[in-house]
C-alpha cells in the first residue's frame, strides 16, 4: 500500500448522506432566498428595494410558489439532516465541545489569518459556532415563515415572535444573516478549495511522499 493509499485517505470526511444534505440545502436556500427578495419587493418595509434582476419569480404569485416549493424541501431536508446527525452521533463528535476560551483562540487566529486547516476532519471552534448559528438561524426561519404563512393557524407562535408585521423583520434578518453566512463561507471554500473537493467526494485530498 503506498502512502497515498493509507486509510486515513481513503476513509470519507463527510458521509454520503450529509453531502447529498448539504447539496439540497445550498439549492433550497438558493431558491429560498432569491424569491424571498421578490416578495419582500412586493410590499418592502425597510427604504430599499432588492434589484429584480437577482430575483427569482417575476412577480409576486410566481416568487410565492417558487418560496413555497423550497420551503417543503428546506425542512424536510433538514429535519432528515438533524436526525442522522443525533442518531450517528456525528452532532456531538463535530460540533461539541465548545467553550468561550476556544472561541476567542480560534476567532483571533483567523482574523490574523493564523487558523490552521490541516485536519480537515475537524472543525475549530469557530466553524462550530458558525455551523451551529445556522441551524438556529434557518430554525428561526422556519417558525417566522409559518406565521407569515399561517398565521391564524399559529396565534401563539405569532404573538411569541412580536405580530405578524414583526415576524416579517424577524424573517428578514434572519434570510440576511443566512446569506451573511453563505458569503462568507463561500470565501473560505475559495481560501481553501481542498473543503469543497471533500464536499463533493467525501474524501480528503491525496497525500503526498
Amino acid at each position: 500500500m503506498t502512502r497515498s493509499d493509507t486509510p486515513s485517505d481513503l476513509t470519507p470526511i463527510h458521509p454520503a448522506w450529509m453531502r447529498i444534505a448539504h447539496w439540497l440545502n445550498a439549492l433550497a436556500v438558493l431558491v429560498l432566498v432569491t424569491s424571498g427578495w421578490r416578495i419582500y419587493d412586493a410590499s418592502p418595509f425597510f427604504p430599499f428595494e432588492i434589484p429584480a434582476s437577482i430575483t427569482l419569480g417575476g412577480w409576486l404569485g410566481g416568487a410565492l410558489q417558487w418560496h413555497f416549493a423550497a420551503m417543503w424541501l428546506l425542512v424536510a431536508n433538514g429535519v432528515v439532516y438533524l436526525v442522522l446527525n443525533i442518531v450517528s452521533g456525528r452532532l456531538w463528535r463535530k460540533f461539541f465541545p465548545l467553550s468561550i476560551a476556544g472561541i476567542w483562540h480560534d476567532a483571533m487566529a483567523a482574523l490574523k489569518g493564523q487558523l490552521s486547516h490541516a485536519d480537515p476532519r475537524r472543525y475549530n471552534s469557530v466553524q462550530r459556532v458558525a455551523y451551529l448559528f445556522v441551524m438556529l438561524d434557518i430554525t428561526l426561519l422556519v417558525l417566522s415563515g409559518l406565521v407569515l404563512w399561517k398565521s391564524v393557524q399559529f396565534p401563539l407562535l405569532r404573538e411569541l415572535l412580536g405580530g405578524y408585521d414583526f415576524a416579517r423583520r424577524i424573517h428578514f434578518v434572519a434570510m440576511a444573516a443566512l446569506v451573511g453566512f453563505v458569503a462568507v463561507h463561500l470565501v473560505m471554500v475559495a481560501l481553501v478549495p481542498r473543503t469543497l473537493l471533500a464536499m463533493l467526494s467525501g474524501r480528503a485530498g491525496r497525500t503526498t511522499a
